[in-house]
């Protein structure tokens, strides 16, 4: 069935949200070591710091729901883009640990907001074409990721953080309002009150066993999101730290990351359709323990740059399959108790890593990537009975 102009421009709309949220956040993150020298933080106080974003997006995604009910996705979205792009503006302005964790506490706000809203408004847009293409959407993240980590890598040397971060917020104001103004003329496929249209049925109980299930899928989420994380607040510091990279070398690490990540969700519905989600999340969580082990422990700058590919290939759709999973059992609750575990992984996984940076090394840190992506393995292969396409 071919999509009528409403979802494709709808899918247009949503796309560039993504691929902005990615852009705007690795532009943040390839100036993380900049922002640390500049405030002269620890590896342990800059991941207090980095707690701002985590304590901001958990708060406000327990919020989103409910503001997404009563306005609707599509004004939350936009709402959210705005904030994000100001926000991603304010960390160069600060000098000292206390007052970059509280920049990064609004700036985590709007980022928790945003990824909400619009992998609300995304589920809905799935379920009305019956096709899996949530992998696409991400995808989108991820090139957004890509391009922002790689302008980032050109500019290191050449422009400060402040005028980087605040060129990046004024292209993300431009992209918000052209995209935003898409968005606000196609009509949610939810009502902005939350309840269901006739054809969608009524909504379902669900018993206790489909509850922990949605959790599992859950932890799949966060166990794969908090190696995303961890690389793009980690990753290029360890490049230019314990290897010896330039910053801009440094930078092109995430690139790597975000590059391999996109290919792998560009080619997610397909591979969904040909191998299933067990064989999915089976696959892609093994190939990114082994590709972490090498990017965290490897002696070389290139062998680091191909971990960090692999394990990009890896991750790429295990999150998108967990949330459509939970989606399946448990419909949108479902889908925003396995998201707001997933990107807490992303947000709660920097601060754990300096903490053990600390304690041992950034090295042995970020091996612990690894021994989620292996767990996220696990617990996809105690769940294949509920995967079974």
């Amino acid at each position: 069935m071919v999509p009528g102009p409403d979802l494709v421009r709808l899918r247009l709309a949503l796309t560039a949200f993504f691929a902005l949220d990615g852009f705007v956040f690795a532009g943040w993150v390839v100036r993380i070591p900049a922002i640390k020298e500049q405030t002269g933080a620890s590896a342990s106080t800059l991941g207090l710091a980095l707690l701002g974003v985590s304590a901001g997006a958990v708060i406000t995604m327990t919020l989103t729901g409910r503001l997404c009910r009563r306005y609707g996705s599509h004004l939350v979205t936009v709402v959210c883009a705005v904030l994000l792009c100001l926000g991603v503006g304010l960390p160069p302005l600060t000098h000292s640990v206390l007052a970059l964790g509280a920049v990064l506490l609004l700036f985590g706000a709007a980022y928790g907001g945003i990824n909400v809203a619009f992998n609300s408004a995304a589920v809905d847009l799935v379920a009305a074409l019956k096709r899996p293409v949530m992998p696409s959407f991400h995808a989108a993240f991820s090139l957004g990721g890509m391009i922002g980590a790689g302008l980032g890598a050109l500019v290191a040397g050449s422009l400060s953080p402040t005028r980087h971060l605040w060129g990046l917020a004024v292209v993300g104001l431009l992209v918000t309002a052209v995209a935003g103004r898409v968005l606000m003329r196609c009509e949610p496929l939810t009502p902005a009150d939350g309840r269901r249209r006739p054809e969608q049925g009524a909504p379902r109980r669900l018993d206790r066993r489909t509850r922990a299930l949605v959790i599992v899928f859950g932890l799949i989420a966060l166990c794969t999101a908090y190696g995303e994380g961890a690389l793009a607040d980690w990753g290029a510091l360890h490049l230019e730290q314990d290897l010896g990279a330039s910053p801009g070398a440094a930078a092109v690490g995430y690139s790597c990351f975000a590059l391999a990540m996109t290919i792998g969700r560009l080619t997610g519905t397909t591979l969904l359709e040909r191998l299933g989600r067990t064989r999915t999340v089976l696959a892609g969580g093994s190939t990114a323990a082994a590709g972490m082990l090498l990017g965290a422990l490897a002696p070389s700058l290139w062998a680091a740059l191909l971990g960090y590919a692999i394990t990009g290939i890896g991750l790429a759709n295990l999150f998108p399959v967990a949330v459509e999973r939970a989606g399946a059992l448990a419909g949108p609750g479902g889908v925003a108790t396995a998201s707001t575990l997933g990107y807490g992984g992303m947000l709660l996984g920097p601060p754990a890593i300096g903490f053990m940076a600390d304690l041992f090394s950034l090295p042995a840190a970020l091996t612990s990537v690894a021994v989620l992506a292996a767990l996220a393995t696990l617990i996809g292969f105690a769940t294949r009975h509920v995967n079974a396409d």
